[in-house]
């Protein structure tokens, strides 16, 4: 996969979550983060911003050479982070834990009660 299309993935998913849950209006990136940035969290308007930035000279500019890509990335990890509604995530990390929990009691009332249910296998 080229820079471009990298690029252009990372970013349609920002696209797609400054839509979805923040209600963004607007064609590029940075209209999408102007007609929401009253309801983003601050510290990630400057980031939004510069992978905006970046999105743009990468895509339209034939001459740009593309040195920040490790700050690119991370600055899109960050804003995936920050935007992706948090209950969601809450809600997977109790799931897991509530499976972890039982399977470990299933198997501690299994080693306990083991000469009691050998006989019905």
């Amino acid at each position: 996969m080229s820079d471009i299309e990298k690029v252009v993935v990372r970013t349609r998913r920002l696209e797609k979550l400054l839509r979805v849950q923040y209600h963004a209006e607007g064609r590029g990136l940075h209209q999408l983060i102007t007609s929401c940035e009253e309801r983003l969290p601050h510290d990630v308007v400057g980031r939004l911003r510069f992978v905006a930035t970046i999105r743009n000279k990468v895509v339209h500019e034939e001459d740009f050479v593309f040195d920040e890509v490790d700050d690119f990335f991370s600055a899109c990890d960050v804003c995936e982070e920050e935007l992706t509604p948090r209950s969601n995530r809450f809600i997977w990390r109790a799931a897991m834990w509530l499976m972890v929990l039982i399977t470990m009691m299933a198997m501690v009332v299994y080693y306990i009660h083991w000469d009691t249910l050998e006989r019905f296998l």
